[in-house]
């Protein structure tokens, strides 16, 4: 007579754990971090390494002397894929200690202070970056154009899409407009990272890159396709009404799309587990939120960029947006009115 055997859930066991969707999420970005080496060489490599190794330790120390965790967290790939993201999001030529304190807001503050991984209300590489944009706005600001692989500290600068973008929408004529909008590279060139002046951050230089990044993860059921399609889909539409009504002061919405990190945002830290709705549905209307707040913030803010802000403000409305698409219980009855 066989025992019948009963036991607390879960009952179901799949082969999803933090590792394999960290790891997972790091592979998705090498196209990104491949291109970022092929058009600023040595910048690159010092940032990304500085930013992986930095975030990587202070989880390390402050796991060790100040929570007194025995438990060894920086093996699941989280700190190391914060730390990747954050070089991502960066210029090629920020100098070492900057960089290192942008690691420590990211882990220090924005993660381990809320309890570690899964605890977080922010996303950690963006509050890094925001946290380094407040303090440090010209180190920030500041983009080497590309092709200089040897240079780092000094590298050559230029403007880039986003800021002749932002300049364009408040010149004082359209002669002005048109010509700083001529300025902008071609959707080709935006589309394959090759920019004749100022790149941007990292992560923000080929669109191609970020989209295979993107196919992974949705081949690996990694992510969904709901908080990218959504903020690409709502910046598309915006954008393309804008550039409808005033051809002459406004980009036409794929340029718009391509530039700067909404891209990078959309598909790589738009859609952090712990910072996004649960639901798809959810997913949906932060994603729509985010792509209204970068319209607002890039065209009418202080800020060429926005997406950053936008993703963290949400952060901010992700317990509220779960609350109110919250699925019925099965079996729940409705209460009566």
């Amino acid at each position: 007579m066989s025992k019948l055997i009963v036991s607390l859930s879960p009952h179901a066991h799949g082969t999803d754990s933090v590792e394999r969707n960290m790891y997972g999420v790091i592979i998705a970005l090498v196209p990104a971090l491949l291109a970022s080496f092929y058009f600023f060489g040595i910048g690159s490599a010092i940032v990304c390494l500085t930013s992986v190794a930095a975030c990587v330790f202070f989880e390390w120390a402050i796991n060790k002397f100040i929570l007194r965790n025995p438990r060894n967290t920086i093996l699941d790939g989280s700190a190391a894929l914060t730390g990747l993201l954050l070089g991502m999001n960066l210029p090629s030529n920020l100098p070492i200690w900057i960089i290192i304190i942008g690691a420590l807001f990211a882990i220090g503050v924005a993660k381990m202070t809320f309890g570690g991984l899964g605890q977080n209300i922010f996303n950690p590489a963006l509050v890094g970056r925001c946290a380094l944009l407040v303090a440090f706005p010209a180190q920030m600001t500041t983009w080497p154009k590309i092709g200089q692989h040897l240079s780092y500290i000094d590298a050559e600068t230029g403007a880039t899409p986003l800021y002749l973008m932002k300049q364009a929408i408040s010149a004082d004529s359209p002669e002005k407009a048109q010509q700083l909008l001529g300025q902008l590279p071609d959707t080709l060139s935006l589309f394959f990272g090759n920019h004749p002046d100022g790149a941007g951050a990292l992560g923000e230089v080929c669109a191609l890159a970020l989209l295979l990044g993107l196919a992974y993860m949705l081949w690996r059921k990694i992510i969904t396709w709901h908080i990218p399609v959504s903020i690409i889909g709502t910046v598309f539409v915006l954008s393309g009404l804008m550039w409808l009504v005033n051809p002459l002061h406004y980009a036409n919405p794929v340029q718009v799309i391509l530039s700067g990190g909404l891209m990078l945002g959309a598909i790589f830290m738009a859609t952090d587990y712990v910072t996004s709705p649960m639901t798809p549905k959810g997913q949906l209307i932060y994603g729509v939120c985010i792509g209204v707040l970068t319209i607002v913030i890039r065209n009418w803010g202080s800020y060429p960029e926005g997406m950053s802000f936008a993703i963290l403000i949400m952060n901010a409305f992700t317990p509220l947006i779960n609350n109110y698409v919250k699925p019925k219980r099965f079996g729940e009855v409705p209460a009566k009115q």
